[in-house]
């Protein structure tokens, strides 16, 4: 059974679309990921869900039970969604603990221990409860507010970019620890960001939102080995996108010829190689293409090579991870790992 069910959604303010046709299934006990740039329609989705916003069009399904169809909408305060917003939105006038308890019912020794017992959960010091929202740092404040949604035993988490205000070190650890709790509580999620990597480690499904409609739902492997066409691709991660022939499982292109996904297909195409695939030797191999180094763009870790194709005069980029051995002026060979990638659009 799916704990939500979206079916052709859509929405419009002042005769504009923001979402049409959208038709979206999230599993119990699992997170899920939209994805997309900024002004895709991502956060009016999440609205709708919550029932911060009323659809045009659509139905909203929770365990089984319509949020919202032709003929009924369930307001937000009924509907056992909690909501975890950007900036956490912890209420400045409540230390953490008032923040964590507020909406518990039960005597003040009840609350108490349930505040306790969500403390523990989210990995919060209890020492910290007296402490009020300004004097925790940006993690903790996450925290308390993911604690405080989760007081309410939602059946549906929502996350909407909670971690885009973290730097990056902290960013990659709160996104960690908070999938790990919500798959211990069993509790299905949906974490909206514009960052692909961190809805990739996020989520057992991504879903791709863009212009208001999702062009790709599924598996994050999937959906970054395979994407449906070249703005997926390269919203995705980096990519390397050729125009190729194509003939019998193998297409002829700028870097020779190069096993693709498809054998069935022929003709005209565009095709998809991400950086890991290609390796880049130093020692020349008959076998393999051959180009030489025009310029290096360094940046730490990755370097983003321009090679001069021997034979063709043409000239690709290519991510690598930077070694001093490679330098402009350089002679490199290209060996291909596993099949491009065929667009199917």
């Amino acid at each position: 059974m799916s704990t939500l069910e979206l079916q052709n959604i859509g929405k419009s303010y002042n005769g504009i679309k923001v979402l049409e046709g959208i038709h979206l299934s999230v599993a119990e006990g699992s997170r899920t990921a939209i994805v997309g740039p900024s002004g895709s329609g991502k956060t009016t989705l999440l609205r709708i869900i919550a029932g911060f916003e009323v659809p045009d069009c659509g139905q909203v399904m929770l365990q089984g039970l319509p949020l919202v169809d032709h003929k009924s909408w369930v307001p937000a305060h009924q509907r056992g969604i909690g909501f975890v917003p950007q900036d956490g939105a912890l209420f400045p006038h409540f230390n953490v603990a008032g923040n964590i308890g507020f909406g518990l019912k039960g005597s003040k020794l009840q609350k108490q221990h349930r505040i306790d017992m969500l403390m523990d959960m989210v990995a919060l010091d209890r020492r910290l409860a007296s402490l009020w929202p300004h004097e925790l740092s940006g993690g903790q404040q996450q925290r308390v507010a993911l604690a405080r949604a989760l007081s309410q035993q939602p059946k549906l988490m929502l996350l909407d970019e909670p971690f885009s205000a973290l730097d990056t070190g902290l960013r990659a650890a709160t996104r960690k620890a908070v999938a790990e709790l919500l798959a211990e509580a069993k509790v299905a999620s949906i974490l909206v960001t514009h960052d692909q990597a961190e809805a990739l480690s996020f989520a057992d499904q991504v879903a791709v939102m863009r212009n208001g409609s999702l062009v790709q739902v599924g598996d994050p492997q999937e959906l970054y080995l395979r994407p449906v066409d070249e703005p997926t691709a390269t919203f995705l991660g980096e990519t390397l996108v050729l125009t190729a022939h194509l003939e019998q499982g193998w297409a002829d292109c700028v870097l020779g010829r190069v096993a693709v996904d498809d054998s069935l297909r022929s003709g005209p195409a565009r095709i998809m190689l991400r950086p890991e695939q290609i390796q880049i030797g130093l020692s020349p191999q008959p076998e393999q293409r051959q180009a030489t180094v025009t310029s290096i763009d360094f940046a730490g870790f990755v370097s983003t090579l321009s090679l001069l194709m021997a034979d063709s005069d043409e000239t690709v980029e290519i991510k690598a991870i930077s070694r001093g051995a490679i330098y402009p002026g350089a002679s490199v060979s290209l060996n291909i790992l596993g099949q491009a990638h065929i667009f199917s659009r």
